[in-house]
C-alpha cells in the first residue's frame, strides 16, 4: 500500500574532519644589484597570500605564497639597517580523512616561525613554519518524515527538538585600497616591513545579500633618505556583498578573510605616501535555527508496517561570540629600558583550553618580538619576551559536550617605557568562539504498509510493568494504543507508572476498514 506523508527537507551541515599540521616553505633569495651585502639578519616577518583552495578526494590543496620582508644589517662602513622584500610560492597537499571533492572547506593558515640564514653576501636561505588548520565539511539535503497522512490508525512517538539548517554559503572579492600618508619632512628610502591584520568585522543581511565590513590595518616601517627608521599604521576599509538566497536577520553568520594577493609600494617622492591595496577573498555561511517534530518510532496495529531509519548527525545549538581579553602587565627587558621601541610583533598562542560548564579556561602566551634601536634613532635590534596568560571566560551555554572552536587575534595594543626602565604592556585580544553540539537523529524512510493484521489476542490481557517498559513500548508490544491503555486503566500521568504495578490492555478494535483514509 502506498503511504501518503508530509515531509519537511533541511540541509545538514556535517564536520567531516580537522587537521592541524605544521609545514615548511624553503627558499633562497638573491640581494638585488641595488642593494649592499648582508651582514646578517636582524628581523624577518611575512603575511600569507592563499590563490586557490579546494577539496579533493582525501587531500585538501592551498596555492599560495608567503610576502616577506627582511630587515638587515648592510655590510658597510656605516652598519645601515637596509630592507629586503621577496616572495615564496607555494602548493601543499595536506591529507584530511574523509574528505571528498567539493566538500565545504574553513581554513587558518598563520606563520609561526620564520629562520633566515645569510649563506653569503649577496644570498639568503628564508624557511617559514607555517601552521595549518583545516575544517572540512559536507552539505547533505535530509528529509525529515513529519507526518502520515492516510492512516488513520498509525501510532506515532514524536520528539520536538531545535536543529541547525544551512541557509546557504557564498563567497566574494573584495579589496582595500588608499594612500597612506608618511612624514613630508624626510623622503622615503625603502619599506622595511608590513604587517596586515583584520580589526571590526561586521555583518549585515538585505535581500538575500550579507554585507560584510571590515577595517584592514596595515602597519609599516620604513627607511628615509637620511637613515632614520619609521613606523606609520591605517586601518583601510574594506567592503564586500555575498549572495545567498533566503538570508535574514535572525540566521547564525560566520565568516573568513582570505587574503589572495597585495601590494606594498611607494608612491613618487613628491607624494609622500605608500600605496597599499589588498584583495581578499571572503567566505560567508549562513545557518538558522528550525523547531522540528521528528518521529522517533511508529507502528501500526492494524496492519504490518515496516521501515527504515537512517542515523544523521546534525548540527544544534549553534552560537558564534566574540569576548575581549585585556592584558595589562609592566615587564623587564634590560636591554631595551634605554632605548626607543619601533614595534612589537605579537603572536598569541593558546596552548591548552579547559572546557568546563559555563567557562572555558584558556592558558597561552604571548610572543613579543621587541622591534627598538638605540638613542641615535639608526641603529637596529630585536629582543624576544614570552608573555604567559591565563583567560577564565564565562559563558552559561558553554558545557564540556559542546565543540568549540577558538580564534584569537590581537586588536589593539601599546607598549610604554616607563621611567622606572619597565615596559608597560597594554594589549587586548579578541576571543572569537564558534560552538555547537553534534546531535545525532534517525530519519524515517522507506515506509511499507503489508497485509492486515489479524489479531487473535484476547479482549483483555494483564501486563505487570518491568524495568524499562513504557506506555509507548506496552501498547506496541500488544497492538493497541497509549490512549485506550491510558483511558481503562484511568492512569491520570502516563509519563509516570511504576514497575509491578498491573495494566489492563484492551485490543484495539478496528471497525471499519474506511478507517483508511
Amino acid at each position: 500500500m502506498e503511504v501518503e506523508a508530509t515531509r519537511q527537507t533541511i540541509t545538514v551541515n556535517k564536520l567531516v574532519s580537522t587537521k592541524k599540521e605544521t609545514i615548511i616553505i624553503e627558499g633562497d633569495t638573491i640581494v638585488p644589484d641595488v642593494k649592499p651585502d648582508i651582514l646578517n639578519t636582524i628581523d624577518t616577518a611575512g603575511n600569507v597570500c592563499i590563490y586557490k583552495k579546494e577539496t579533493l578526494d582525501g587531500k585538501v590543496r592551498f596555492d599560495g605564497c608567503i610576502n616577506l620582508n627582511i630587515v638587515y644589517l648592510a655590510d658597510s662602513d656605516s652598519d645601515s639597517v637596509r630592507g629586503l622584500t621577496t616572495t615564496l610560492d607555494f602548493t601543499q597537499m595536506i591529507d584530511v580523512d574523509n574528505c571528498m571533492n567539493g566538500m565545504s572547506l574553513k581554513s587558518n593558515i598563520s606563520i609561526k616561525n620564520i629562520d633566515c640564514k645569510v649563506l653569503n653576501g649577496r644570498k639568503v636561505n628564508t624557511k617559514v613554519t607555517l601552521e595549518v588548520e583545516v575544517s572540512v565539511f559536507s552539505n547533505e539535503n535530509v528529509e525529515i518524515l513529519k507526518q502520515i497522512n492516510n492512516i488513520k490508525e498509525i501510532q506515532t512517538l514524536n520528539s520536538n527538538m531545535q536543529i541547525n539548517n544551512l541557509v546557504g554559503q557564498a563567497s566574494c572579492r573584495a579589496s582595500a585600497k588608499d594612500n597612506i600618508s608618511i612624514d613630508e619632512e624626510s623622503s622615503l628610502a625603502e619599506i622595511l616591513k608590513t604587517e596586515i591584520k583584520l580589526l571590526n568585522c561586521e555583518m549585515k543581511t538585505s535581500y538575500n545579500k550579507v554585507l560584510l565590513k571590515a577595517d584592514v590595518n596595515v602597519k609599516i616601517m620604513y627607511l628615509t633618505e637620511n637613515g632614520e627608521i619609521k613606523l606609520i599604521a591605517a586601518n583601510i576599509p574594506v567592503m564586500g556583498f555575498a549572495d545567498i538566497n533566503d538570508v535574514s536577520e535572525n540566521n547564525i553568520l560566520n565568516c573568513n578573510y582570505d587574503i589572495k594577493n597585495m601590494i606594498i609600494k611607494p608612491n613618487s617622492p613628491e607624494q609622500h605616501s605608500i600605496y597599499v591595496e589588498i584583495e581578499f577573498e571572503i567566505n560567508c555561511d549562513a545557518v538558522d535555527t528550525l523547531d522540528i517534530t521528528l518521529i522517533q518510532d511508529m507502528y501500526c496495529p492494524c496492519m504490518n508496517l515496516k521501515y527504515n531509519q537512517k542515523e544523521v548527525t546534525t548540527m544544534t545549538n549553534k552560537q558564534i561570540t566574540n569576548n575581549t581579553f585585556n592584558i595589562r602587565e609592566k615587564i623587564s627587558v634590560p636591554e631595551i629600558s634605554n632605548n626607543k621601541i619601533y614595534d612589537v610583533e605579537i603572536t598569541p598562542t593558546i596552548n591548552n583550553a579547559n572546557v568546563l560548564n559555563g567557562r572555558i579556561v584558556y592558558e597561552g602566551e604571548l610572543k613579543l618580538n621587541f622591534i627598538f634601536s638605540s638613542n641615535d634613532n639608526k641603529r637596529i635590534d630585536t629582543k624576544m619576551y614570552t608573555l604567559p596568560f591565563t583567560f577564565n571566560l564565562d559563558n552559561n551555554d558553554i558545557n564540556s559536550n559542546k565543540v568549540v572552536n577558538t580564534k584569537v587575534n590581537c586588536i589593539n595594543d601599546e607598549f610604554v617605557i616607563a621611567s622606572d626602565g619597565m615596559i608597560e604592556c597594554k594589549v587586548d585580544l579578541m576571543f572569537e568562539l564558534e560552538m555547537y553540539n553534534n546531535t545525532n537523529i534517525n530519519i524515517m524512510n522507506e515506509i511499507d504498509i503489508e497485509e492486515n493484521n489479524v489479531n487473535s489476542s484476547p479482549s483483555m490481557i494483564v501486563h505487570i510493568v518491568k524495568q524499562g517498559d513504557t506506555l509507548w513500548n506496552i501498547a506496541k508490544q500488544h497492538n493497541t494504543t497509549v490512549e485506550e491503555i491510558v483511558n481503562v486503566n484511568r492512569i491520570e500521568d502516563p509519563n509516570n507508572i511504576s514497575i509491578g504495578q498491573k495494566l489492563f490492555i484492551p485490543r484495539f478494535n478496528r471497525t471499519k476498514i474506511g478507517n483508511i483514509a
